[in-house]
């Protein structure tokens, strides 16, 4: 990505380092020094963030369930994380690109589905 002074510099806008860029709700969204060296932020309705950059190319990115709660992050070093959460917010599955595994992910999992015999049908839940 390009710096903003760059750009602002192109278009003959006048502009002093730092440039911050705040969204409507406060939350920084770019950031540039007199160096050269930048970063911005993607953020979601919650002001959480969902993806970040920098000039040294490091960037990681979040998937939140509408709770707000990471389910997955990755970043540009290669590690990446997934979480996924029961009804009260615990964490019933962890996975990492370490190896580290714990507990059942909700795709191997039969809870919460239903089944029918003789027409009857039953949900089931996990114990």
């Amino acid at each position: 990505m390009k710096p903003l002074s760059e750009t602002l510099t192109e278009l003959g806008i006048a502009f002093s380092f730092p440039i911050e860029i705040k969204n409507t709700n406060g939350y920084q969204t770019y950031y540039e020094d007199s160096d050269g060296y930048w970063r911005r932020y993607e953020r979601d309705a919650n002001g959480d963030e969902t993806y970040y950059e920098n000039s040294d190319s490091y960037w990681r990115r979040y998937e939140r369930d509408v709770k707000g709660r990471p389910t997955y992050y990755e970043n540009s070093n290669g590690f990446w994380r997934k979480r996924e959460y029961d009804a009260n917010g615990n964490v019933t599955y962890f996975e990492d690109s370490n190896g580290c595994k714990e507990g059942i992910p909700r795709s191997q999992s039969c809870d919460g589905k239903v089944i029918e015999i003789d027409g009857k049908k039953y949900k089931l839940t996990e114990l």
